[in-house]
């Protein structure tokens, strides 16, 4: 279970407590403090005292109806009520004592004290309290000292519910790589008997929520050797020196405990690129240094394994890459068909589904999944049963929980107006129309005009009938002419346009900008890279490579593209403009239609 921390309050909160505490002391406690100090006397005895000369000030505080006075000695304050006395005056004046408007200051020694020393104590206390806290932040235990540059790397324990190779799929061939590493570890000898050694490091690179923790959970699962975890961003720390003294202490503890495993977690938060300019992060690159002077000190075949995950391979430093410290890089990529339909299968054992689900069509439907969204789907289809009261999940839950994922909950309070009920009806009809119609294009699997919380008012899901890594220009001008399609079936039916083909303008768009510059496919251009991409696991920037003028040419290039493909899909739909208006009014009554559904009215 994950323990539950109680959120840590600002340092500015301790000190209004302390100023709080102090106010109320002086306004509370001060005065209650200087009334227990001050001695009640009857007016007689006033008189008495005054008499034999006893008085030394006395103050006549009208006011408050009382008469302070202190002893010849000033130590004891007396108070004494008033009386109707014209003579008093007169009787102090005689008597020597000093009231002309002197205020009788009601303090004593144990006041003084108090009003100097309780502040003090209160300061220390949370001075104390502060340095323990800080303590605790820097690394706990008794002495900051002492804690400091520790490597505080978890240690992962053999247990008969970890995770496994059996419990991982989809990524066979970065499976395949770590099992010869769990291999080696288990039985060194025959490695060594001809010569082979380990690599020291292995990089395992791929885009976010593809397994690349899962895996190196699994091999220490499967090694039944230490295994130690950090993250990279736990290296570094406000102290410049801290972060190559974890790397040095983590070290030392993998070698006297070898063979083990050691795996750095989000390796590019201190393995970046040393770019030389100044003002950089001097940390960074000290624990870097200290990561390469490690790994460059490993003995042959010593049984220490460094395991890291990155997903910005690009952004690291070469002298990290190189063979002799991360010598195997293992792409951990998005699963294909057959990998989504096992990583589905595996997630589903943990929930109760029903026996006739059809893992293969929902892995087909989550195109482009990563294993992260495999499970939330899953998870998904299992909130979705919950709430209908049903005991398991069923396909329609996890074909909806696909859904989810990909745009988010029904907005069942969101009320279209007639006409836009029809707009929107109109535009997702032609998309699927302009699909259905190119040879190349992916079939229609469903189209719904249900409001999603994403803000997409309706939708088309195409489903590619296998696994494509390859597209040809056909496919995607295709493609383009798809996206166009929405757009195209809102002038037709209704002679102008709306801005519900903002997202499809913008991945037409960057389609047709690739083409020309990343795919070779114009006649102009030829095979020339005008643009580079960064980032690729992580959304895949893309910047200009290339002249103003050729910009230029560009952009004159897109817009055309996307024009041709434009005009093909209005073609399109005025050769269908029949069956167009008849799927639209079947859409707009119905609200969502399979693709069998859609098919069979296209054919009719």
């Amino acid at each position: 279970m994950n323990e539950v921390k109680t959120p840590k309050k600002p340092l500015f909160f301790y000190y209004l407590v302390v100023m709080l505490i102090l106010m109320l002391f002086n306004f509370l406690a001060m005065p209650w403090i200087s009334e227990r100090q001050i001695k009640e006397v009857d007016y007689n005895s006033f008189l008495s005292m005054t008499e034999r000369g006893e008085i030394s000030r006395a103050e006549i505080q009208e006011q408050d109806n009382r008469i302070l006075f202190m002893d010849k000695e000033e130590k004891v304050i007396y108070k004494t009520a008033m009386v109707n006395d014209p003579d008093l005056t007169a009787r102090l004046y005689e008597a020597g004592v000093s009231f002309a408007g002197e205020e009788i200051e009601q303090t004593s020694l144990l006041v003084s004290i108090l009003s100097w020393v309780l502040p003090l104590i209160i300061f220390v206390a949370l001075g104390q309290f502060m340095s323990r806290k800080m303590m605790e932040k820097m690394g706990g235990g008794n002495s900051m000292m002492f804690n400091m540059g520790k490597s505080n790397a978890k240690v992962y324990v053999k247990s008969s519910d970890g995770i496994k190779f059996s419990d991982v799929e989809g990524v066979d061939e970065a499976e395949e790589s770590l099992q010869e590493i769990v291999d080696y570890l288990h039985d060194p000898g025959k490695y060594q008997e001809i010569g082979a050694s380990m690599p020291k490091g292995i990089l395992l690179v791929g885009p976010p929520g593809t397994g690349k923790t899962m895996l190196a959970k699994a091999v220490a699962g499967e090694a039944d050797v230490p295994f130690f975890s950090m993250s990279g961003s736990e290296f570094v720390e406000m102290f410049v020196g801290m972060g190559a003294s974890k790397v040095r202490d983590l070290f030392r503890q993998a070698k006297e405990k070898a063979p083990c495993i050691v795996f750095i977690d989000e390796i590019d938060a201190i393995g970046k690129k040393r770019d030389g300019q100044l003002g950089g992060n001097d940390e960074r690159e000290q624990t870097l240094n200290q990561l390469l002077t490690e790994m460059d000190g490993f003995e042959g075949n010593n049984g220490v394994i460094i395991l890291a995950a990155t997903n910005r391979p690009e952004a690291l430093d070469p002298a990290l890459t190189r063979p002799g410290r991360f010598d195997r890089r293992v792409p951990v990529e998005l699963p294909d068909l057959k990998g989504r339909e096992a990583i589905l299968r595996v997630h589903a054992k943990k929930i109760k589904i029903a026996e006739d689900v059809d893992f293969e069509k929902v892995a087909r439907m989550a195109s482009g999944a990563s294993g992260a969204e495999l499970a939330n789907i899953v998870n998904e289809a299992a909130l979705r049963a919950v709430r209908a009261g049903r005991k398991f999940a069923s396909q329609a839950d996890l074909e909806e929980s696909i859904e989810v994922v990909i745009a988010g909950y029904q907005k069942k309070n969101a009320i279209l107006t007639d006409r836009e009920k029809r707009i929107v009806a109109y535009h997702e009809i032609g998309h699927a129309l302009v699909a259905a119609r190119q040879t190349n294009s992916a079939p229609v699997q469903k189209i719904t005009i249900v409001p999603r919380t994403s803000g997409a008012l309706g939708y088309t899901m195409q489903v590619e009938e296998g696994n494509h890594y390859l597209m040809s220009k056909e496919e995607i001008e295709n493609k383009i002419a798809t996206y166009t399609g929405g757009r195209a079936a809102e002038e037709l039916a209704f002679g102008s346009v709306t801005t519900g083909a903002s997202n499809d303008i913008e991945q037409a768009t960057k389609l047709a900008r690739a083409m020309i510059t990343r795919y070779g496919m114009s006649e102009d251009f030829g095979m020339v890279a005008l643009e580079t991409v960064t980032n690729q696991y992580l959304g895949g920037d893309a910047s200009l490579a290339c002249s103003a003028e050729t910009q230029t040419q560009i952009d004159r290039q897109v817009v055309e593209l996307v024009g041709r493909q434009h005009d093909k899909a209005r073609q399109i739909l005025r050769d269908n403009r029949e069956k167009l208006d008849r799927l639209a009014d079947y859409l707009y009554q119905n609200e969502t239609i399979t693709g069998e559904e859609f098919m069979n009215i296209l054919n009719q």
